[in-house]
């Protein structure tokens, strides 16, 4: 009779064979490459079995697409959940309340700028960008200019793959260049100049003669057009999906100052950069602005379960509301979903309390060995912000080598385009935060001697 492991290995490796032509999987074909296996999931560690049957315990460098910042099987998130479904594990928000949903809107508001004073609860992050460019169009009707519907914003981001977050996405780099006739016809302008934030001074490195044409560039478009501008969106100092680009946060502040010389909603999606991610509590800060409206998700869960929020100021809540339609328009079924909300609760308190010096620790092993990336000829650029480390290539290499190669320094990644980058749990240790770094040099190392670059 197999041993546990070989058993183990011939379920995952059932799983794996049964799954495929019948899932999708994120941005794949339903014929792409085989999946690796989870079997486990404990702390900072992912135990998977690979294709061909291996199985390897590794640390996980994404942080399960960022959110999983507190690890998997945290005591005090478990707890969380097992209380909740004790009670009730959901009800209908129509109509109804209960208390994790008042409690965690409660210190939301708290842990947020005091002029965000009003909380919607979305299912993910997609949906919550839905709805902060519902709020920016129905701003615009409440104020008696219902023609301003269009939404400005910049090149290079990505703000999430349903219809109306996806025509905020970069139209040509990004991902959805295939449904241009179904999304509606947004303003994008430039990308922010780039820039960087660098060492323990946070001074930022750009160039101010980029910035100062990159501003007015802004500013005389979107007054061309504010006759049908209802609002901004922008990724805060960090774009995410879209190039993990780090850029002047000069360029942040002139946003919010059009925005308000034009009367325009704006959007700061911290999605993913919200909760400390950049090195701020809020990637906003760098910047010293308050949006009008700030969609938060990822994080807020620590990965546990789906949930976003949208956090609306009380100036725009109070014309929304005095208006004739005066309800906001959106409502999801599982709208504030009480296991979420419990679980964002203690999601969010425990990072209240931990975020600063679990950044710290892991920005210092980043910018200590990730720069040795930048001697090899096929790197473009070595960049850090806070928990994020991100190695671009010149042109893109082979990704699944890239993953395969730094698994067998002991480390899950999930590179795309011409990027490898690490954005790992927050509870990793100094020698977690050291493997990281040193697989991501290792496997760009490893990969580019390969094909000779």
């Amino acid at each position: 009779m197999p041993d546990a492991a070989t058993r183990e290995r011939m379920s995952c490796a059932s799983l794996a064979a049964r799954e495929r032509g019948l899932l999708w999987h994120p941005y794949e074909a339903l014929d792409g490459p085989a999946p690796y296996t989870v079997a486990a999931a404990q702390g900072v560690t992912l135990t998977l079995v690979t294709p061909d049957g291996e199985r390897v315990e590794a640390i996980d460098g994404m942080a399960s697409w960022w959110c999983a910042v507190h690890g998997y099987r945290n005591p005090e998130l478990d707890r969380a959940a097992e209380e909740q479904i004790g009670d009730f594990a959901h009800v209908m928000f129509g109509g109804l309340t209960h208390r994790p949903a008042v409690e965690l809107a409660e210190l939301l508001v708290e842990v947020t700028p005091p002029e965000l004073q009003h909380v919607f609860f979305a299912d993910s992050g997609s949906v919550s960008v839905e709805v902060a460019l519902k709020l920016a169009v129905q701003y615009q009707a409440a104020r008696g200019r219902p023609q301003r519907r269009r939404i400005l914003t910049v090149r290079g981001g990505y703000h999430g793959d349903t219809t109306g977050a996806m025509s905020v996405c970069d139209p040509e780099g990004g991902m959805h260049a295939e449904f241009s006739g179904l999304v509606a016809e947004q303003l994008f302008v430039a990308p922010p100049p780039a820039a960087s934030s660098s060492g323990e001074d946070h001074e930022w490195v750009g160039s101010d003669e980029d910035v100062a044409r990159w501003i007015a560039d802004v500013r005389a478009t979107a007054r061309a057009h504010r006759d049908e501008l209802a609002g901004v969106i922008v990724e805060p100092v960090l774009q995410g999906a879209g190039g993990m680009r780090t850029y002047d946060p000069r360029c942040l502040r002139a946003l919010r100052e059009i925005a308000d010389e034009l009367d325009l909603v704006l959007i700061a999606d911290e999605i993913a950069t919200g909760f400390g991610r950049t090195g701020r509590w809020f990637a906003c800060e760098w910047a010293g602005v308050v949006p009008d409206v700030m969609c938060v998700g990822k994080a807020l869960t620590g990965g546990y379960m789906t949930l976003a929020a949208v956090l609306v100021s009380g100036s725009v809540g109070t014309v929304i509301t005095a208006s004739p339609q005066r309800a906001l328009m959106h409502g999801p079924t599982f709208m504030a979903n009480p296991l979420a909300c419990a679980v964002a609760l203690q999601s969010v308190r425990m990072l209240r309390d931990t975020w600063r010096r679990d950044i710290t620790r892991l920005e210092t092993a980043f910018r200590e060995i990730l720069p040795a990336a930048a001697e090899l000829d096929a790197v473009e650029d070595v960049r850090v912000i806070g928990g994020v480390g991100v190695v671009e290539f010149h042109r893109a290499p082979d990704n699944a080598r890239l993953t395969r190669a730094a698994l067998e320094h002991g480390v899950w990644l999930r590179p795309f385009g011409r990027l490898l980058y690490a954005m790992p749990p927050y509870i990793c240790s100094d020698d977690d935060a050291r493997r990281i770094a040193h697989a991501v040099v290792h496997a760009a190392r490893d990969v580019t001697r390969e094909v000779g670059a």
